[in-house]
């Protein structure tokens, strides 16, 4: 027999501390006590129609449900350490709001929080929109499907992310990740995915400057490149773009095809640079 908890405020220090098989309805944690950690080590829990206003609040959570729940700027650090969760039509504005997580899932979301997901494995984010920077630090088995994001260094150190049919404004973007591929999407920012290994990129339209150097094992199909120059420096790449490159600088191995590029600069280099650069009416 489940538990009903509704209408209430709670304020006080992990005011429902290892709570389990409840429904929380309605209900306000806020208030002058300023108590964190309200649903610590809880498990099996379902909080709908329900706000936050306190730190630390769904830590060591295993097994939960929200649903149109807010979470404002004052409640830092809500999500850690916690397991098995859906997170639907939910506002989760507080610095660092999921860390440390595993099996997440966030639809129809609101996120404003810096520092979002970091350390976490196996997190879907599907039509989201969030503001973040730093976002998915460090994080694995990462899913992102129709998501409209914005914030710098994105989705560095990552290994296993898919996105699909999102925009990402942003820069730095995919520095040291691995096995990351990007589908039907805008990929905005500055100096994307330096240092990546195994980045591909599928029907994607790529904005900004020097963009997709000292990569390995990096692939372009059938994407653009808008105000991109300096592109691809040291990287071994297989590349098919569509359109105009501004400038190509010192790729490394591998074989770039466009259809027009304004400068292939081959000069100074600090290593061994081969990859070719072909221009499809050339073929």
């Amino acid at each position: 027999m489940r538990k009903i908890i509704e209408n209430k405020q709670f304020d006080e220090e992990r005011a429902l501390y290892f709570s389990k098989g409840c429904d929380i309805r309605n209900c306000t944690f806020a208030g002058p006590a300023d108590g964190e950690s309200a649903l610590k080590e809880s498990r099996d829990i379902v909080l709908t129609d329900c706000s936050f206003s306190l730190r630390y609040p769904v830590w060591h959570v295993k097994e939960f449900k929200m649903k149109n729940c807010k979470m404002d700027e004052y409640t830092r650090a809500a999500i850690w350490y916690a397991q098995h969760g859906l997170i639907e039509d939910c506002e989760l504005n507080g610095i660092k709001a999921v860390r440390e997580c595993h099996d997440i899932r966030l639809e129809k979301c609101r996120v404003n929080s810096p520092e979002f997901g970091w350390k976490s494995s196996d997190i879907v984010l599907e039509d989201t929109k969030i503001d973040s920077e730093y976002i998915f630090l460090d994080s694995k088995n990462v899913s992102l499907n129709n998501v409209k994001m914005s914030g710098k260094y994105s989705f560095q150190y990552m290994e296993k992310l898919s996105i699909t049919d999102s925009y990402l404004d942003t820069k730095d973007a995919f520095w040291h990740s691995k096995d990351v591929t990007v589908q039907n999407s805008v990929v905005k920012g500055e100096y994307l995915a330096w240092f990546s290994d195994g980045l591909t990129l599928i029907n994607c339209e790529i904005i900004g400057t020097q963009p997709l150097c000292y990569c390995s094992n990096l692939k372009l199909i059938n994407c653009t490149m808008v105000d991109t120059d300096l592109a691809f420096e040291y990287s071994d790449v297989q590349a098919d773009v569509k359109g105009h490159i501004i400038s190509i600088k010192n790729p490394k191995s591998g074989k770039i095809t466009a259809d027009s590029v304004g400068e292939v600069i081959r000069e100074n280099p600090v290593m061994e640079c081969s990859g070719e650069v072909c221009l499809r009416n050339s073929i």
